[in-house]
């Protein structure tokens, strides 16, 4: 049934025009609704994509710039960057004659080598967890039209071609090999490669989550050496998981996983010499109690390796040699609190290396000479640099993204080697990214709001527009169908004066009902994430335009310590975390209260991962403020998650005792007074089935009844085989049950 208003004046006096005037406006914005297509539905979100919005598939750069090459129905399709003309298939599995062992004619994958003459095929790509993967991998030979198998064994990891094209690396059963091309032959580097015992060639589970580093092997520029990490985790705890696949007993999983204060691997640089044949340790000097979280071969042949101690508040770039392995330190950076990983930029002139820093206060690039002297700040300003896309070092134009007029919003620019002639590059409002072609002529521009789907349009780097890429005007339309009212930013001052950000997304009419609404707040709140940004938040966005459309208002507030607003908004939580982020958020539900179509009394939050952390704080410190609150995947005491990234934020649990003890949501069960959702994947191997389990022994303890749900077989994401619309159909009945007085649901 639809919402609609009447005006009855017979024999009654007349109303006052003011509320004649309200009236009207209710009138005509239930109409809306009462008119809507369609509303959106979890079926819509979650298995239909109705309103999914379009991207565009990766763009495979050519060396020449102008052209690239898209995976299409197994062929290697080329286009014209240009005018985005099909030039015809590269390369179509279909037409490859060949008796290579394995090869079953199907491409999961490709990359080029350097001269794109020949290619790497990957098939039966298996994930391993967030960022890995293994694979069988060929080798094609445009010329020849030869197709040969790459190793013909286990399956292997990230493999990867050297400089000239003519060998390629590769990690099996975590053992270091290569293979030279023209020669035909096959080298294995290491020996001692073993499951949860040694790693060569890639990183460990620590490594991979948090410093993103999986491929840890790289050819030096010439060929002649092959430098690899080595990841000795013999003394690592093991992490044991169960998964359920019908058969008489669960498979277990184990895998190596540092928590805080316990061991990590010992990691150490290697160096292969392929003419001697001969592999020697890079001296990196003092004991292994250390991070080795990059690894690159600098334009003047030596090795780079960035090192960072184990509170990840002191960095250090060392060249190494690898001739007799001796190490030259090249920069060093402290910091008070923790220092931001970031990678290092070689010029190829060889005069030196660019850099990222927040020593300023706010995040920047520095050239330096390779004695570590700055010779340019080539940003600077009271705003954080975003992204880092490259350096056109033919014309000396550094381009990179930053939050410079807002921390809400995302614009591109340009700047000179000399941090000279800065240009803005983008001109709408909201958040913008670019994909530069390989020689930084051109740019696919991806634009987007909160209200907004990506837009993609490729434009010169002197900001002339080429053509449209894929605008989703028709999803826009169909958005507009379904009677959505547009989120809207808001600003508010905690008590303390801090001001924070938030968007808010509410039911039409909501300020002219007179009706007390409901408020679920989404969180996460993560050190440097951020929320609260003018960009398209795609499946979430959706579903709280559902809710809205139920009657609820959607609210979310980024806290103190996240992103784009500078090293002490960001670092302010440094050693505490969780204390001052929840009580922004209860802040933040305060003020929402006050809001005149608020009820204060049916105030829900959710949050996922440091979310699920922040919205079990909340419901806990925050007991009388929160009615109902969902905590997916929460961490619930920092003790049991791993050491970088706890220790970068937190030190150790004996360093720091007592803010480990204060924001614990285990300890905090007994203050539990609203309704309680508790979810978790039993196969989470990042945020461990334990905290929730810990969790909701704390809950019985104390008396406390809770509702849980356990996804088998799920990861951290509980995205597979429909358990992600099962997750949200179960959050929106919670809330319904408990937030929505009986009926008043739409």
């Amino acid at each position: 049934m639809g919402c609609s208003a009447y005006i009855y004046a017979s024999n009654q006096s007349f109303w006052p025009m003011k509320q004649l005037w309200l009236l009207f406006i209710l009138f005509v914005s239930c109409s809306k609704v009462a008119h809507a297509q369609q509303p959106i539905t979890l079926e819509d979100i979650w298995q239909k994509g109705t309103y999914a919005a379009k991207g565009i598939p990766g763009f495979n750069f050519q060396n020449d710039g102008i052209h690239y090459t898209l995976l299409n129905d197994n062929r290697i399709e080329q286009y014209d960057f240009l005018s985005g003309a099909a030039l015809g298939a590269i390369l179509d599995a279909a037409t490859i004659k060949t008796d290579a062992p394995g090869w079953k004619g199907e491409m999961d994958g490709y990359v080029f080598g350097p001269d794109e003459q020949k290619i790497l095929i990957s098939t039966d790509v298996e994930p391993i967890y967030r960022r890995s993967s293994s694979a069988q991998y060929f080798v094609y030979e445009l010329k020849s039209q030869k197709l040969s198998r790459l190793f013909e064994g286990d399956a292997q990891r990230d493999a990867r071609f050297s400089a000239d094209g003519n060998k390629i690396a590769f990690v099996v059963n975590n053992d270091l090999y290569f293979k030279d091309l023209q020669q035909n032959y096959t080298v294995r580097v290491t020996y001692d490669g073993k499951k949860n015992e040694i790693i060569n060639g890639f990183g460990d589970w620590v490594y991979e989550e948090e410093f993103e580093l999986v491929r840890a092997f790289d050819f030096s520029p010439d060929g002649q050496f092959l430098a690899f990490l080595r990841f000795d985790e013999r003394e690592v705890p093991l992490m044991h998981m169960e998964t359920f696949h019908r058969k008489a007993y669960p498979e277990e999983i184990s895998f190596k996983y540092p928590k805080v204060g316990q061991k990590n691997a010992k990691v150490t640089a290697w160096i292969y010499d392929l003419t001697q044949k001969k592999t020697q340790e890079v001296k990196t000097g003092g004991d292994t109690a250390y991070y080795l979280p990059r690894i690159a071969w600098a334009p003047n042949g030596a090795l780079c390796l960035t090192k960072m101690n184990r509170l990840q508040n002191h960095l250090q770039l060392f060249l190494a040699n690898p001739t007799n392995m001796q190490c030259q330190k090249v920069y060093e950076e402290t910091n008070k609190a923790y220092l931001d990983l970031h990678d290092v930029y070689f010029l190829k002139d060889q005069s030196g290396f660019v850099l990222a820093s927040e020593k300023s206060g706010f995040n920047h690039l520095y050239r330096y000479d390779w004695a570590g002297n700055q010779q340019a700040a080539l940003t600077k300003g009271d705003w954080d640099v975003t992204a880092f896309y490259g350096i056109d070092e033919r014309t000396g134009r550094v381009f990179y993204q930053a939050a410079k007029r807002s921390p809400l919003e995302r614009e591109l620019f340009s700047v000179d080697l000399n941090g000279k002639h800065g240009k803005k590059m983008s001109k709408e409002k909201g958040c913008n990214d670019a994909n530069f072609n390989k020689t930084y002529e051109y740019f696919v521009l991806q634009h987007a709001t909160l209200n907004t789907a990506p837009q993609y349009s490729v434009y010169t780097v002197t900001g002339k527009k080429v053509r449209e890429l894929e605008q989703n005007a028709a999803l826009q339309q169909k958005l507009q169908a379904t009677g959505i009212k547009p989120a809207t930013f808001f600003t508010f001052k905690t008590p303390d004066k801090t001001q924070l950000n938030g968007f808010m997304i509410k039911p039409q009419g909501a300020e002219y009902t007179g009706k007390k609404l409901p408020v679920l707040m989404f969180v996460y709140g993560g050190p440097g994430n951020q929320q609260v940004l003018d960009q398209w938040k795609g499946n979430n966005y959706l579903w709280f335009q559902m809710l809205a459309q139920k009657g609820y208002v959607v609210a979310c507030v980024d806290n103190r310590g996240t992103g784009a607003r500078g090293e002490a908004f960001k670092k302010c939580t440094y050693m505490h975390l969780g204390q001052l982020e929840t009580q922004d958020q209860i802040d933040a539900a305060r003020y929402l209260s006050t809001l005149s179509f608020v009820d204060s009394a049916r105030i829900g939050i959710f949050g996922w991962s440091y979310g699920g952390y922040m919205a079990s704080l909340c419901m806990f410190k925050g007991a009388r403020v929160f009615k109902a609150g969902i905590s997916v995947a929460p961490v619930t005491h920092w003790k049991w998650y791993d050491s970088v990234y706890t220790e970068r934020y937190m030190r150790t649990e004996q360093e720091n005792p007592e803010a480990y003890a204060e924001n614990a949501p285990v300890n905090l069960a007994e203050k539990l007074q609203g309704k309680f959702l508790l979810v978790h994947g039993l196969a989470d191997d990042n945020v461990h089935f334990q905290h929730s389990a810990e969790l909701a022994n704390s809950l019985i303890a104390a008396n406390k009844p809770f509702e849980s749900m356990i996804y088998p077989n799920r990861n951290h994401g509980i995205g597979s085989d429909g358990a992600r619309i099962h997750l949200y159909t179960l959050m929106t009945r919670f809330l319904d049950e408990q937030l929505m007085p009986s009926g008043q649901s739409k």
